[in-house]
């Protein structure tokens, strides 16, 4: 049975969540954070290329999704959600890194 993108949701109200795909990024994540550690797994410039792909697919699809809704894409909206997604990460790593720079890094 084929889905379309305007079948209802499937898994607990979120029918985007892909967990073929959430797999793919993880083993993605998984290449480059081995790379960095020293381990002798080549990969990490592939694992970026893959997470890169994968993110363009995800976005690509959700935008045809917004298409199809009865409001329409609206790029004012998708930035919206993106900024209320990641600034919050964003502001604690960016306050954390701060915190931990002044400690190490103050000449006092």
């Amino acid at each position: 049975m084929a889905t379309t993108l305007s079948d209802p949701p499937t898994t607990g109200g979120r029918s985007w969540l892909r967990l073929d795909i959430q797999g793919l990024r993880a083993v993605a994540v998984l290449l480059v954070v081995a790379y960095h550690s020293g381990l002798p797994i080549p990969g990490g410039f592939t694992g970026v290329d893959v997470f890169f792909v994968i993110s363009g697919f995800v976005i690509t699809e959700l935008i045809l999704r917004n298409q199809a809704s009865p409001t329409g894409f609206r790029l004012r909206t998708f930035y919206a959600r993106r900024m209320k997604r990641l600034l919050p990460a964003l502001a604690l790593m960016t306050t954390i890194t701060l915190i931990v720079a002044i400690w190490f890094l103050s000449p006092f």
